[in-house]
């Protein structure tokens, strides 16, 4: 919910709203690698 307000922002100016883009993806891809481990710890866990 805090990036879309963030981006919101960002929109106004167009470099900007790249940059934003850019730390979005970022954001992203690290906190699916904090799910898959997290994941991967449950599944380990039940085993």
């Amino acid at each position: 919910m805090v990036m879309k307000k963030a981006t919101k922002k960002a929109a106004k100016k167009p470099a900007a709203k790249k940059i934003a883009k850019k730390v979005a993806k970022k954001v992203a891809k690290k906190a699916t690698k904090k799910a898959a481990k997290k994941a991967v710890k449950k599944a380990a866990a039940r085993k």
